[in-house]
């Protein structure tokens, strides 16, 4: 089934990734490509609707980025956001000016009359993050929006369905934004809202099915909820041809290998293939504590541990694995910059010998890979699982990673996470865990002096795991979880709690 389509332009704007998900949030499936995609490109996609995202540039820079200008002449809406205004802007012979004050976080804003608009509050907040704003508006346009610093908040021109707005209508700081991004769907763009779960779902299995025929099929097991969804869709798609590989490195949290045995062997009656790979991963770790150096080094192995075990299945045409979009915007994919290599993304090294990968997920957000593995039966405990990077603890443990430090933060981890359950905070807090700085301070502990590790706390809430905020855990709960680790856990005596922000930090330490 092919859905009606909006198609996202990107020109780099930190918030674009959330301008996809808040369309599909909406029932309206959506795509994002380079603002290089030819006409010819978007005219096969026919979309119904276009939206143009932000950006870092300013459209007077040198060789700023312009995407083909008969994008705004398909006979499509058109919106542009941020630096999408002012590129429509440019195009049409408007002129865009560095602002005399920029503007940056929460603005107060009048909404004048608009379709994008409708039954919005008409003096409310937005977020804006600019400093080049739309000076006079182009022929044709009016002006819709405006705040104390910025005369053109929003324009439209309604004979070509051309809109622009300012501000970031994606994201939560703009009341507003659901509503306005849903007017452009539905009220302007006639978008009827074919996008469901349930039909991607149904959808992927079939083209699994179809792809694979009648060949052999390993997943790249981690127990976590990406690699789960991915192998119960897999499961579901060609059965018994898929041969699901669980490489247990070591650096799991507490009792997690065996949970990941059970629930598969013995739930899902999948064929699944532990392999004990602790002291392989450890001693290629041994010494090195750049975070980069140790994601790519328990990226190799894990597929050195593929190519061994698939030589021993004889001939596996497919390898599965659990990229989700998210990783392939934060591992740099068109582009974006690096902000952390992820193990899953970016291809096979040369000696490893499947036919092609085959990425289920590759396409959905965090939120989306839920819904999703609620849609294919996985039980609650499962798909709500707590995020946990490929690495693993690798990367909660700063520095040097040695068998001691493994043990203090498994039992760490355990405990806050206990805590956090028991409170009744595990679905309030969208990410929590804990992390072993290589920090050592001077304690007292019965009466005698300590210099022991300090452990640094983390949560954070957020709704697609592109931004966060730092998580407000009652103080008596943090107390109780502080004093637990300190009386239980050996060789910590300094618990601190992080209260960053993603931007400008994010959600892991390494």
């Amino acid at each position: 089934m092919r859905h009606e389509l909006v198609l996202v332009l990107d020109f780099g704007g930190q918030y674009n990734q959330l301008i996809a998900r808040r369309v599909r949030e909406a029932g309206v499936y959506c795509e994002m490509l380079p603002y290089t995609t030819s006409i010819e490109k978007i005219n096969e996609l026919n979309p119904v609707g276009v939206i143009l995202t932000g950006g870092p540039a300013s459209v007077t820079d040198a060789g700023a980025p312009f995407c083909d200008k008969e994008i705004l002449e398909l006979g499509v809406p058109v919106l542009g956001i941020c630096y999408g205004m002012q590129l429509i802007s440019a195009m049409n012979g408007g002129t865009v000016k560095k602002a005399k004050q920029r503007e940056y976080g929460r603005v107060e804003i009048k909404l004048g009359d608009s379709r994008l608009f409708e039954n919005c509050e008409k003096d409310t907040i937005c977020w804006m993050s600019h400093t080049y704003h739309v000076d006079n508006a182009p022929k044709g346009f009016e002006i819709t929006a405006k705040s104390a610093n910025c005369p053109a908040g929003a324009f439209e021109n309604k004979k070509k369905d051309l809109y622009g707005v300012q501000f970031h209508p994606e994201v939560n700081h703009t009341p507003e934004g659901t509503k306005i991004l849903r007017n452009f769907l539905y009220g302007i763009c006639g978008a009827k809202g074919d996008w469901k779960m349930s039909t991607y779902v149904d959808d992927m299995i079939k083209k699994i099915r179809d792809k694979v025929g009648d060949k052999q099929v390993l997943c790249a097991m981690s127990g976590g909820v990406d690699s789960s969804v991915a192998a119960v869709m897999i499961h579901k798609a060609v059965g018994k041809q898929l041969t699901n590989i669980f490489v247990d490195h070591g650096l799991l949290r507490k009792n997690e290998g065996d949970q990941v045995e059970e629930v598969f062997n013995k739930q899902f009656d999948m064929k699944l293939i532990r392999v004990n790979a602790q002291r392989q991963f450890l001693d290629k770790l041994a010494g090195v504590t750049d975070p980069e150096t140790k994601r790519k080094i328990i990226g190799e192995e894990f597929i050195r541990v593929f190519e061994a075990e698939a030589k021993k299945l004889g001939k596996v045409d497919f390898l599965v694995q659990g990229t989700i979009y998210p990783d392939v915007i934060e591992s740099g994919a068109g582009d974006a910059a690096v902000i952390k290599s992820h193990h899953n993304v970016g291809g096979l090294p040369d000696l490893v010998d499947f036919k092609e990968i085959i990425e289920p997920l590759r396409d959905l957000f965090k939120d989306e890979v839920r819904k999703a593995g609620l849609e294919l039966g996985i039980p609650d405990h499962i798909v709500w699982r707590q995020p946990f990077p490929g690495p693993g603890l690798a990367i909660r443990i700063i520095g040097d990673i040695t068998d001691e430090k493994l043990d203090i933060l498994k039992d760490a981890d355990w405990i806050f996470r206990e805590e956090i359950k028991a409170a009744g905070l595990g679905r309030a807090i969208n990410q929590y865990f804990a992390v072993l700085t290589g920090m050592r301070s001077v304690g007292v502990m019965g009466d005698e002096r300590t210099y022991d590790y300090t452990l640094a706390l983390r949560g954070v809430t957020t709704t697609d795991f592109m931004t966060a905020d730092w998580a407000r855990i009652p103080y008596d709960v943090l107390e109780t979880i502080s004093n637990r680790i300190v009386n239980e856990v050996k060789s910590i005596n300094r618990i601190v709690y992080d209260i960053t922000s993603k931007p400008p930090a994010t959600i892991e330490w390494e």
